[in-house]
């Protein structure tokens, strides 16, 4: 049973037809910032990967509104990697930017750091990869912008994206062909 969508908020992002121009990666750019705390810390006293998940998704979801200039919901999260621990006290930082963008969806890079207090001592702690659709008034997918990727860097990442979109549909195809299902669990 298809739930009814139920428009909460961001009404003036629904008005009239979407500003299809393309837009640089960096007018996305996003960065949250945030002291951990002791309630962020799990039983073996480090800050909790869902803890960290939250905020990048958070980013993630900031930098697809800014993109897609309408609601958006988080579709997959293509890759999170973990690369170090994260202790209460440390400053966490989340940048996030759109990579690419396809007819709805589009591919947004995140990178997590740290600052360790007091040395000022940053270090790369998380990276991922999360795919978001953009809504229409109704809650169906709704088309965005394409990317321009300007620098070097965004050129990269933009290429990257593309790779990854392929591999994802290719992943999608070969599942549905051995089970009858895109590889979605019950």
């Amino acid at each position: 049973m298809r739930r009814r969508f139920i428009p909460l908020a961001l009404p003036e992002f629904d008005e009239g037809e979407p500003d299809l121009t393309p837009r640089p990666a960096s007018a996305s750019a996003t960065v949250l910032s945030q002291i951990m705390e002791i309630e962020h810390a799990n039983n073996a006293g480090n800050v909790h990967g869902g803890t960290i998940l939250r905020l990048v998704d958070g980013a993630a979801g900031i930098a697809a509104i800014k993109h897609a200039r309408r609601r958006v919901v988080t579709a997959a999260i293509d890759e999170m990697s973990f690369l170090a621990p994260v202790f209460i006290g440390d400053v966490l930082t989340v940048r996030a930017m759109v990579n690419d963008a396809h007819r709805s969806s589009m591919e947004i890079g995140v990178r997590v750091d740290v600052e360790t207090l007091p040395d000022g001592k940053h270090h790369h702690v998380a990276s991922a990869h999360l795919v978001y659709v953009a809504l229409d008034r109704e809650g169906r997918p709704a088309p965005v912008a394409p990317v321009i990727a300007e620098t070097p860097q965004e050129i990269r990442r933009q290429a990257q994206a593309r790779v990854r979109r392929e591999q994802r549909l290719l992943r999608k195809a070969a599942l549905e062909e051995a089970g009858g299902g895109s590889g979605k669990q019950a």
